[in-house]
This record gives structure tokens, C-alpha cells and sequence, in this order.
């Protein structure tokens, strides 16, 4: 039987950083040292104003061809998830597909999810794989949600930051390695992270609150709202439901996990989350300090850095857990 394996993980950072120097400039009630308390985050790398996300997406997709050894002639299929696309239409993956050359006729897609995206794409690239559609998928996650951001919001401007990263999917006739996927949504929260003005539809009509006047701000051109406390409650509810339904659809405890890698929202919510799960310090995998919240990209960023690190290596059984705008999660374990 196919099976479907992560075979390899890069990620690209955009080169201009906005530090919390930078930040405790521009907002003095908060110092450098309450922001990093705060977030875990010391730096986070912002899309030039002429950078978009199939930039950042192509640059991802040609490292990871880079250190993996793979190239573009290999890809069958091509998944693109991302919030901040370059156009309503044509699609981004469109886009990317011809940046990279990727071979005339394969399948090639976006989906737009958020922070749970990770998740999502995996299962999608499973499911391609595991019924012979296609044998290596490139899956890539890319937000430039600084864009969004309002200059004078503070709340969002520490947190969020810009990036990609670029998975290859493929199949092997041995164990399966991506199981258990766990999928939730609860579109009643739809307005705790929203973007007021980035459709075709008047946002504010979903979350009053969402508009920047109601906030005290300077309209600008998008003006990105996030409801932190909704989404903290809602992390808090679905996550440890979610862990529990994983292990057992995979049909294992929670001491066989060698490696927990959830989304880097900030670094308070994920020790609050650490606790509340009863895991290890060691065993739960944290790498925002350099990258802020990159949105459906972190969970790839931080399973490069933990290999990078050494603090994951080959055989190991891995959970990764997404959760937010939606409000959406996802989870699902692999043995890497």
C-alpha cells in the first residue's frame, strides 16, 4: 500500500526585521522587554511593499529543491495555502507554478486557511498521494499578513510577521508516516480574526468591532482585527479535545509522543497550553523568537528549526496542531 512521508522542510524569511527596538519606538507604553514577555518575539521579517506572497513562495519552494535534492520536473501536484493571495484571481499557486517551471500540466491549487493551514495541507497531499494521484507534492504555506496590519495597532503589529515555507509530500511503499488527521471548525467565531476590508463583502457586517474607527484607529487600507481574548478561550477549549482525539485515532498515549509542534501563536498562550496538556518541557518544540507568528507557515518553520537543532530526528513520532482564524484546528501525528 502507498503511503504518504514528509520528505522535506524549508522555509524563506523576508529580509527587512521589525524588532521590538523598532516597536518600543513607535509604542513607548510598551517597552522592549514587555513585548518579548509578552510574545516570546524579538524580531519578526516584514514583505517589502513590492514582495508578495508568490514571491516569498517561490523562494521557499527553490530551498527546499535545494537542500533536498528534489527539483521541479519531480512535482506532481502543487498546493498553495495562503490568507494574503497576490490577486483574487488568477490563482497563486498559478503564479508560483510558473516562477518555479514547474512541469506543463500538473494539478496545481490554493487553498485559504490561516494558522491551521499546515494541517490541512497535509491531509490534502496525503489523500493525493495515497490514492495514487500523485507521488511527490509540493505543499506551500505563505502569508504576508503584515500588509493587513494597521500601522497604529499595536495588539497585531507585535505579533504577526512574514514568511513562508515549502513542505515536499511524497509517497513510500513502507509504514505509514502522516496519520490520524483531526479537522474542526466553528465558523460562529468567524469574526475574531478578520479582515474588514479585504473582500468583496463589508466585514464589519460579521464583527462590528472590527472596524478601525471602533478601535480608535486611522483607517488604512485593510486594518486586520484580532479578538485576542476570543481566540485564547477558543484555543483553550478545542486544543486538548483535539490531542486527545489524535492519539486516539493513532491509537498511542501521550508519553509515545516524542515531539509536540503546535502553531506559534505566541509563546504565553503555547506554556499556558503546555501546562494545561501536562507535557514536558522538552518534549514541546518552540521557534517564534526570530520569526514572529508567521500564520500557516510556523508549524513547517519550527519543524526545520527543530531539526536543525537536533531536537528532531529521523523515526521520531511528532504531533502537529494548528488552531485559529476560522475559527478553525486541525491536528494529526507523524513519525519523521
Amino acid at each position: 500500500m502507498v503511503n504518504a512521508y514528509v520528505k522535506a522542510v524549508s522555509y524563506f524569511l523576508p529580509e527587512t526585521e521589525l524588532t521590538n527596538d523598532d516597536l518600543s519606538k513607535a509604542f513607548p507604553e510598551w517597552s522592549v522587554e514587555k513585548i518579548g514577555a509578552k510574545t516570546g518575539i524579538q524580531t519578526r521579517h516584514i514583505a517589502g511593499e513590492d514582495t508578495f506572497s508568490s514571491d516569498l513562495a517561490a523562494a521557499a519552494a527553490e530551498r527546499v529543491f535545494s537542500e533536498s535534492g528534489v527539483g521541479p520536473d519531480d512535482i506532481d501536484f502543487l498546493i498553495v495555502c495562503t490568507q494574503s493571495a497576490d490577486y483574487y484571481m488568477p490563482i497563486t499557486a498559478g503564479i508560483v507554478h510558473r516562477k518555479l517551471g514547474l512541469r506543463y500540466g500538473i494539478g496545481a491549487t490554493d487553498f485559504n486557511l490561516g494558522c491551521s493551514g499546515y494541517i490541512y495541507g497535509l491531509g490534502l497531499a496525503k489523500g493525493l498521494i495515497e490514492t495514487s494521484i500523485a507521488t511527490q507534492v509540493l505543499l506551500i504555506t505563505v502569508d504576508t499578513y503584515t500588509k493587513y496590519l494597521n500601522e497604529e495597532d499595536k495588539s497585531v503589529r507585535t505579533i504577526f510577521g512574514d514568511g513562508a515555507a515549502a513542505t515536499i509530500i511524497a509517497a513510500t511503499n513502507g509504514e505509514q508516516r502522516i496519520q490520524a488527521p483531526v479537522y474542526g471548525t466553528d465558523g460562529s467565531g468567524a469574526g475574531s480574526l478578520i479582515v474588514p476590508r479585504g473582500g468583496l463583502g463589508d466585514g464589519t457586517k460579521i464583527e462590528p468591532k472590527s472596524a478601525p474607527e471602533a478601535r480608535s484607529l486611522t483607517p488604512s487600507r485593510y486594518d486586520l482585527y484580532m479578538d485576542g481574548p476570543a481566540i485564547f478561550n477558543f484555543t483553550l477549549d478545542v486544543v486538548p479535545p483535539t490531542v486527545t482525539e489524535v492519539l486516539a485515532r493513532s491509537n498511542e498515549r501521550l508519553e509515545d509522543i516524542d515531539l509536540f509542534v503546535f502553531h506559534q501563536a505566541n509563546a504565553f498562550m503555547l506554556g499556558h497550553l503546555r501546562k494545561k496538556l501536562g507535557i514536558d518541557e522538552e518534549k514541546f518544540f518552540i521557534s517564534m523568537e526570530n520569526s514572529g507568528n508567521t500564520v500557516s507557515s510556523t508549524i513547517p518553520i519550527a519543524l526545520a528549526e527543530a531539526e536543525r537543532a537536533g531536537a528532531l530526528t529521523r523515526g521520531m513520532r511528532v504531533m502537529l496542531l494548528g488552531f485559529g482564524v476560522g475559527l478553525s484546528w486541525g491536528g494529526l501525528t507523524l513519525t519523521w
